[in-house]
């Protein structure tokens, strides 16, 4: 026996898809499905801060071409 514990979402019309590891053989399966009372809530990630921070280039004529980045062989 083997425990896949995943998150589903249940539609409108009561059906649950759910997509198994490829290391599950087609056929016929008992299986038991478990609903927890309350749906998990949605929780909207809070968005990245990151701090400024002031840079300069070394030269200001410096370009970055790639005939100035990459050597004859293209590396």
């Amino acid at each position: 026996m083997r425990t896949i514990e995943t998150t589903a979402r249940v539609g409108d019309d009561r059906t649950l898809v759910l997509q198994l590891p490829s290391d599950v053989s087609p056929g016929e399966h008992r299986v038991v499905v478990m609903i927890e009372e309350l749906p998990i809530p949605a929780v909207k990630p809070e968005p990245l801060r990151f701090s400024g921070y002031d840079v300069e280039l070394i030269d200001p004529d410096f370009k970055f071409r790639r005939e100035d980045l990459y050597g004859d062989d293209g590396r």
